[in-house]
């Protein structure tokens, strides 16, 4: 049985297939498109696997089936007109039939860019690579991680005391890479200081 969220659905304007709009949870990255009936969202919301109705097919296909790169489920949201489905997912591996992240790469915001970045920089933590940069940063060890997030701390200030913006700016991302060297020696990312920043905000 359909959550009672699910029951406002409007099934008629949407003739029995509602559009569903698949979101990264993580870098926010809008996935594809894709259309459910009843059935599909169904499966969806019991195996917490985004499964689709296929309009070629005739049938209910869970994305990944084959390839077994699955979209797991988080959150399902129905928009105010009740005709549309957005799905917060964390996706294993690729999600477009091209083997790219998103069915729709070209269209990537900041965002997901900057999330592409600490991906990479997870990913090189242990990879011995002589011309990795961030290789050989964890290669040193914490303390020339630290050494170096000092070090750009230091520049950020500089550049904001003689007020020369474009300094300031290429510091500050020297800065944000090199914390992001230094989360990740520590198995954290980027995502639980927004979290904290976000129960912050809420009691400030």
């Amino acid at each position: 049985m359909l959550d009672n969220h699910f029951l406002q659905i409007n099934w008629d304007k949407v003739n029995g297939l509602i559009p569903c709009i698949i979101q990264n949870i993580h870098s926010s990255s809008v996935l594809m498109l894709g259309y459910m009936n009843q059935a599909a969202l169904l499966h969806t919301q019991k195996y917490k696997k985004v499964t689709f109705y296929s309009r070629t097919k005739k049938r209910l296909w869970t994305k990944g089936e084959k390839s077994g790169n699955f979209l797991n489920v988080i959150r399902i949201v129905l928009d105010c007109d009740q005709d549309s489905l957005l799905i917060l997912v964390d996706p294993i591996g690729n999600t477009c039939h091209l083997k790219q992240q998103s069915c729709f790469n070209s269209c990537n915001s900041y965002y997901t860019n900057f999330f592409s970045l600490e991906n990479k920089i997870r990913l090189k933590k242990n990879m011995h690579v002589d011309h990795s940069y961030t290789a050989m940063l964890h290669i040193k060890g914490i303390e020339k991680i630290a050494q170096k997030l000092g070090e750009e701390s230091i520049e950020v200030v500089i550049a904001s005391m003689k007020n020369n913006k474009l300094n300031l700016i290429n510091e500050s991302a020297d800065l944000i890479y090199h914390l992001l060297v230094l989360l990740h020696y520590h198995e954290l990312n980027f995502n639980i200081l927004i979290k904290a920043l976000y129960n912050r905000h809420k009691i400030l």
